[in-house]
């Protein structure tokens, strides 16, 4: 009678074991994957967001004419452009928010007034506030929670918003359409 040596006993054990350790690997690294997406969108509109007021609040008049634009437009192209293509084509166009507040008088607890309609809404040291509304983040992957519900695909909003007093200027841009 041959002897049973340990190793031939644990012929499948290898596989199983790497069975075992690989899948909750798998499902770590999926749900790092999609954390780290959506937190890489959010910083990337919180980026674009700042990049429009930046630009907005210090353009004058002879760079937009120049520019063969207003004000407005020229904010929504930058933060476009500085969306690393998540607000791509007109429907992304459309999820950016240029409006102008009226900060109210010192020592006043009022709320600040929405000038946008003005065609003096851009006057200096009002605040221009830039936002992205309405974008939707779909998952990298579809969320499983247990096996007798169903799959959720749903996608998850994201909003950004940034805002500063318009610089003073000799030469005001015009406002353009706003919001």
């Amino acid at each position: 009678m041959a002897k049973i040596t340990k190793s031939k006993s644990r012929r499948g054990a290898e596989v199983l074991e790497f069975t075992f350790a690989f899948l909750p690997l798998m499902l770590m690294i999926i749900v790092l994957l999609d954390a780290s997406w959506a937190i890489f969108a959010k910083s990337t509109l919180a980026f674009a967001v700042r990049s429009g007021v930046r630009l907005g609040i210090t353009i004058t008049g002879t760079q937009a004419t120049a520019a063969g634009s207003d004000l407005t437009s020229m904010v929504k192209a930058r933060v476009q452009s500085s969306a690393l293509g998540l607000l791509a084509g007109s429907a992304g166009l459309a999820k950016i928010k240029v409006n102008y507040l009226q900060p109210p008088a010192p020592g006043s607890t009022a709320a600040a007034v929405d000038v946008s309609g003005n065609s003096d809404g851009n006057n200096p040291l009002n605040i221009m506030q830039v936002s992205i509304q309405g974008y939707s983040l779909k998952p990298l992957i579809p969320r499983f929670f247990s096996w007798k519900t169903a799959i959720d695909n749903s996608a998850t909003p994201i909003s950004a918003v940034a805002a500063d007093l318009i610089e003073p200027s000799r030469d005001p841009a015009p406002i353009g359409a706003a919001p």
